[in-house]
C-alpha cells in the first residue's frame, strides 16, 4: 500500500486516513530492507475494505545538541516509511524529489533528517489491513474492519513531513501527516 501524507504548511495538517479515495498499492512482502519492492496497484473488491495504519506510539524527533545552529526558520524534511504487516517501521528513507521536501537534501539539515529517522524507527502502528467482508454484510464504512470475516494485515508505505524550527533558542518540531 502507498499513501502520501507529506505537506509543506507551517502548521501541522490533518490527513483523513479513513478516506476511500486513497490509492491502494500492494508492496511485495518478500523484499527485505535492502531491496526495492515491486509496487503493484491493488483494486479493492466489492466485499473488501481497507484499514489505514494507526499510530500507537510515536515520539516526536529530538534534535538535541547535534544541530549547532542558533536560528532556523521553519524547515520541512520528509520521510517515506515502510511499515510492515506487524505495524513496525521496517525502514525510512528521506524524500527529496518533492519541492516541499527538498530541504532534507541540504547538508546542513542532515541532523534534522537523522533525528526524524531515529524517532520513526521506534514508532508502532496498528497495522494496515485489507478487510474481507461477506458479500451480504459489507458495511458502509469499509475503513473499519469490525465485522469482517477475515482481516489481512499488509505492509504499507507512508510519507511523513516534519517541520523543524528554532523558537526562543529551542528546537521545535511539528509532525505532518499524523
Amino acid at each position: 500500500m502507498l499513501v502520501a501524507g507529506c505537506a509543506s504548511h507551517p502548521s501541522p495538517t490533518t490527513v483523513d486516513t479513513r478516506a476511500e479515495n486513497v490509492a491502494h498499492q500492494r508492496l511485495d512482502p518478500n523484499v527485505g530492507a535492502q531491496g526495492s519492492g515491486k509496487v503493484e496497484t491493488y483494486q479493492l473488491g466489492p466485499s473488501e475494505g481497507y484499514r489505514m495504519p494507526q499510530l500507537n506510539a510515536g515520539p516526536d524527533p529530538a534534535v538535541g545538541d547535534r544541530d549547532p545552529r542558533r536560528a532556523l526558520a521553519p524547515t520541512t524534511v520528509c520521510l517515506q516509511l515502510v511499515i510492515d504487516a506487524e505495524g513496525k517501521v521496517e525502514r525510512s528513507l528521506p524524500v527529496i524529489d518533492r519541492s516541499d521536501c527538498a530541504a532534507g537534501n541540504a547538508p546542513e539539515n542532515a541532523p534534522l533528517v537523522q533525528a526524524a529517522q531515529e524517532a520513526v524507527a521506534i514508532w508502532r502502528f496498528v497495522p494496515a489491513a485489507v478487510c474481507h467482508f461477506p458479500p451480504q454484510r459489507v458495511p458502509t464504512d469499509r475503513g473499519n474492519c469490525e465485522g469482517a470475516e477475515r482481516t489481512e494485515p499488509v505492509p504499507v508505505s507512508l510519507l511523513y513531513g516534519f517541520t523543524f524550527e528554532i523558537v526562543k533558542g529551542q528546537h521545535v518540531v511539528r509532525g505532518q501527516g499524523r
